[in-house]
């Protein structure tokens, strides 16, 4: 069985009512988490950008806490997930600007957090990979909102 078009369920769903498009909704998120958190990203947080990205930088916040006083294995681990909570809430926003503010953020906390990227490839790989994604990020900006941005890459490169 193949899968219909986006096109196609776009124009299924200009002919349904409001209360059978609410309950396809409501179905479509009982079956997956990340379907729930668009969802409910797209319901909540998606009027207000600013007030979403301090809700995700002090997520950040906290998962950094973890990193105190662990060898590299787990540090590597934990700045895995760390970054994969950061891709999926980019992904969910969509706007370039709040891609910058998170990178740019997760990149400033490992600074401070003096993790020693040298002491391995996969974690100055890791970072590495983070700039090279902001620099592609910020080019597709306009100018004049690339100032703004380019102070703080300079902290971090």
């Amino acid at each position: 069985m193949t899968s219909a078009s986006v096109n196609d369920i776009r124009k299924e769903l200009h002919h349904l009512d409001s209360e059978t498009l609410q309950a396809l909704c409501l179905r479509l998120v009982k079956y997956k988490k990340e379907n729930k958190e668009l969802l409910g990203y797209l319901l909540f947080d998606a009027h207000d950008e600013p007030a979403y990205i301090e809700q995700v930088k002090e997520e950040i916040e906290t998962l950094f806490k973890e990193l105190t006083n662990r060898n590299l294995y787990l540090t590597k681990k934990i700045l895995r997930k760390i970054l994969r909570i950061v891709n999926k809430q980019i992904k969910y926003s969509g706007i370039p600007q709040t891609e910058l503010a998170l990178r740019i953020y997760f990149c400033q906390k490992i600074r401070k957090e003096k993790i020693p990227l040298d002491a391995g490839t996969q974690l100055y790989n890791l970072y590495q990979q983070q700039l090279k994604k902001i620099y592609t990020v910020l080019n597709k900006l306009p100018e004049d909102e690339q100032g703004d941005y380019t102070r703080s890459i300079e902290t971090i490169s």
